[in-house]
């Protein structure tokens, strides 16, 4: 399990970016948040009284606002709240835990954009000048449509047919 506080970033500044993803993603439902507070409160007691378990549990409350205010509740916490917090979201959530943009932007270093942008030039460079007869694009045009949109695949098999014929 590789921690998404890890790093030279302070855990503060980490939930503070995390928090805006948290409140807007549609994942995070009442019973999502329900379930991690009620983590928090039974396992970690010394993270959340009932009382305050159930000021976070109350229904009355929009979900957006209630897990705003536990992740402005935990900020003025220490760094065991903040860990345990992301233990109860990978435990009951892990698709938005992964999703993080904590985690997204460690994970999509500077290496993972220049190759998009490489391969991104060379389609256009193959756009452009596919007028041309480029000998040999034809069986690399028709593997590279593993793993792209239908759209984007539709284009390059086309582009490998012509090149074929």
């Amino acid at each position: 399990m590789r921690a998404p506080w890890s790093g030279s970033d302070c855990y503060h500044e980490q939930l503070k970016r995390n928090s805006k993803f948290l409140c807007l993603d549609q994942r995070m439902h009442t019973e999502l948040v329900g379930r991690i507070v009620l983590q928090l409160n039974r396992t970690y007691p010394q993270i959340l009284t009932d009382k305050e378990a159930l000021r976070f549990r109350n229904l009355s409350a929009p979900t957006a606002v209630r897990l705003a205010e536990l992740l402005v509740y935990l900020q003025g916490k220490g760094e065991e709240e903040f860990h345990e917090f992301y233990r109860g979201l990978q435990i009951h959530a892990d698709k938005v835990y992964f999703n993080l943009l904590t985690r997204v932007s460690r994970r999509r270093g500077p290496l993972f954009f220049l190759s998009c942008f490489s391969l991104a030039v060379g389609l256009a460079l193959l756009y452009c000048y596919g007028e041309c007869n480029l000998s040999g694009t034809g069986p690399f045009l028709s593997f590279s449509v593993l793993g792209l949109g239908s759209g984007a695949s539709e284009v390059l098999l086309a582009n490998a047919k012509a090149y074929w014929i």
